[in-house]
């Protein structure tokens, strides 16, 4: 693991590139103040975008490939006048498109489907892709996938039930499916499949009943990058998925499932993907459990660690684990919805844009 590097946040009147040498490493800075249209209008490379949407504790994560088709990994929660769902059009919207074609919904609990009906009533949808019927008996969660099953009704949209292995219908970026329904890949993706000594781990964790863990799992790859997604999956299913061999292989960015809950992030899971970057859905008072958190941050070869929130004591926690404020989204304090965006380039680079300082680091290639 290489230590947290400390940047300068700026923002002068127009755009400009700034490296800052600390130790034997080169950080550079890139203060954004010229949209991506503008390289675009003059022929340049468009990027793939992402946004990690402040969905407070929840999830919502928008991928719009250069060419315009977009995916949208769950729709966070409904209600406070439809704060998700505005946000979630918000990032389309500064991402340049008008629709969203694709939705996946990795689990039916609220705080990643509740937003559903908000989200259709607000920007047209072309395709829902689910792990298939709800499965838990809660009241709660048998709601959300009712009202799911509503919108689907009333607009006549598409739904696509994925399975382990299917390859998503998206131009622009590859994304195929490694874990639904209780259910994870047989074998290895391309390039995976090494013995992983991170599954000799004394800790187990019993199985988990909820919708946890029949999430719908995706690795995303966009030319040389490549992003894992899973949900809220569970411990248990990681297991499966990783040992005894690493069935995903390593990875760039990794998406901290369950919001860094005590229940997901194993070692056997965190240590074979050796991310470079690590995002976490983290609210306020939710995610970022403790042991969690350090067991993300101290990976093999993670370079940083991004959170949506600061995390804040809560009744019970022996302590609370942050990184350092730049690399933190929402600081604590008023609710103001900033989000953590993902710019990667076709020569393998990426870039990543905190919306609350305007301020960008950059990846190179590994």
């Amino acid at each position: 693991m290489t230590s947290n590097k400390l940047f300068f946040v700026t923002k002068p009147s127009s755009g400009s590139r700034t490296s800052f040498a600390f130790g034997t490493g080169v950080v550079t800075l890139i203060v954004l103040c010229l949209p991506i249209w503008i390289a675009a209008a003059a022929g340049g490379p468009r990027p793939l975008q992402i946004y990690f949407v402040d969905v407070e504790g929840g999830q919502s994560t928008l991928f719009v490939a250069p060419g315009g088709q977009s995916l949208l990994i769950d729709t966070g929660w409904a209600g406070n006048n439809s704060r998700d769902a505005g946000r979630i059009v918000a990032a389309a919207k500064s991402a340049g498109i008008s629709r969203i074609d694709y939705v996946l919904l990795t689990h039916y609990h609220a705080d990643h489907s509740g937003g559903v009906p908000e989200l259709a009533a607000k920007i047209p949808i072309g395709a829902f892709i689910d792990h298939g019927p709800n499965r838990e008996q809660s009241t709660a969660t048998e709601q959300v996938f009712e009202d799911y099953e509503k919108v689907l009704a009333d607009k006549g949209i598409q739904r696509i039930t994925a399975k382990p292995g299917d390859v998503l219908p998206i131009t622009g970026f590859h994304a195929v499916v490694v874990s639904a329904d209780g259910v994870v890949l047989d074998g290895p993706l391309a390039g995976a499949g090494a013995t992983n000594p991170a599954c000799n781990t004394p800790e187990k964790l019993p199985a988990d009943p909820s919708e946890n863990q029949r999430s719908l799992g995706t690795v995303i790859t966009y030319k040389k990058l490549r992003i894992l997604d899973l949900g809220d999956l569970t411990w248990d299913k990681e297991m499966k998925l990783m040992c005894p061999v690493n069935k995903i292989g390593r990875v760039d960015i990794f998406v901290v499932s369950h919001h860094g809950s005590a229940t997901s992030d194993s070692d056997a899971l965190v240590d074979a993907i050796s991310a470079r970057v690590a995002i976490m859905d983290n609210g306020a008072i939710k995610g970022a459990y403790p042991d969690t958190w350090l067991r993300v941050r101290n990976a093999p070869g993670l370079e940083d660690l991004w959170q949506l929130h600061t995390a804040e004591q809560q009744a019970g926690d022996p302590q609370v684990h942050n990184v350092p404020d730049q690399f933190i989204a929402n600081l604590s304090g008023p609710d103001t919805g900033n989000y953590i965006k993902v710019l990667a380039w076709s020569d393998g680079h990426f870039d990543v844009v905190n919306s609350r300082t305007g301020t960008t680091k950059q990846y190179p290639v590994r």
